[in-house]
């Protein structure tokens, strides 16, 4: 055996007599194999390795500290052994290939806080922003796990909220040919409008709820128009469930959440040009703004059915 190496295996916990506690000499052992025991991985290197930086291994085998050893005398050294081969490089070398994921690396990082070997630390930090920068999301979506979590973010949000429910499984029915295609879409749609309107809207979805695929939309924690996107077929023998994509009226009331960014309380006008309907000529301006406001537009796209669009074969 010639030159630093290093050999890992995993050992069961030793049966027998408690590891000694004893001083290490160093001095004329620079170059001389010692054994380590690290969290029951096995790891052979010399003195000369583990004590060229200043670090906690230096004061170990410099004989500044106890160490313990086993009655087969090894080393031991009470952490996980997974990544200290990574460490015995870094000593060698003052560098390394860095994992790469990022848990690993924050292991790594963990174990040279440990060992004070401060250039690794750095390293594994700047390595850490690198990959922060590099895999920041474009948007965040929130999912909803309670009625009080949902109405928490709506009141608190300072932006439009607009939320899709779908929960496949509120079926009563079986599904018509179409509307797993539809779901999809209209989850797409809702993909795409957050990252379009993400530094606009907050975009929450819902999976708890009584609904099979329902949008709805909030302007200044108050909901101002709901997409129903669920409807009922009759069949000849038997009732089915079927999913539409009303993608330009979801669309329409996105667009419609937008004028409830600023400022606070939105512009009559604008409510009423994007108005649905429009209030009767008798009631007076105070009163048409009035109802503007409370209002909650609910479009439930071919609620009932007499149809099956099914295609042959289904």
């Amino acid at each position: 055996m010639s030159g630093d190496t290093c050999l890992t295996t995993t050992l069961c916990p030793p049966a027998g007599p408690k590891p000694k506690p004893c001083s290490f000499k160093g001095g004329s052992l620079g170059n001389k194999y010692v054994r380590l025991n690290v969290g029951g991985s096995l790891y052979y290197t010399t003195v000369q390795v583990l004590t060229r930086h200043d670090t906690m291994l230096k004061a170990m085998f410099s004989g500044r500290m106890e160490v313990l050893t086993d009655k087969e005398g090894w080393i031991l050294i009470d952490r996980c052994g997974k990544h200290f081969g990574t460490i015995l490089n870094y000593l060698r070398d003052d560098t390394i290939a860095l994992p790469k994921h990022r848990q690993e690396i924050k292991e790594l990082m963990a174990e040279a806080k440990y060992y004070l070997i401060q250039g690794l630390v750095d390293m594994c930090q700047a390595a850490l922003q690198d990959k922060k920068d590099l895999y920041e999301p474009v948007c965040s979506i929130p999912i909803i796990t309670s009625p009080k979590e949902e109405e928490r973010l709506i009141e608190s949000s300072m932006k439009p909220v607009v939320k899709l429910l779908y929960n496949r499984s509120n079926n009563k029915y079986s599904y018509t040919s179409n509307s797993d295609d539809n779901l999809l879409k209209n989850i797409e749609l809702f993909d795409k409008l957050s990252l379009r309107f993400n530094g606009r809207v907050l975009f929450i979805k819902d999976v708890i709820g009584d609904e099979i695929c329902c949008w709805s939309f909030y302007g200044q924690g108050r909901k101002l128009a709901e997409v129903c996107c669920t409807s009922i077929v009759y069949a000849t023998e038997k009732k089915q469930t079927k999913v539409e994509f009303p993608e330009a009226r979801i669309y329409e009331e996105t667009l419609n959440v937008l004028l409830y960014e600023t400022p606070r309380v939105p512009d009559n006008s604008l409510l009423e040009a994007t108005s649905r309907s429009r209030s009767q000529a008798s009631h007076s301006e105070d009163d048409e703004g009035f109802e503007l406001r409370d209002r909650v537009r609910r479009i439930h796209v071919k609620r009932y059915s007499t149809y099956d669009d099914r295609q042959l074969g289904h």
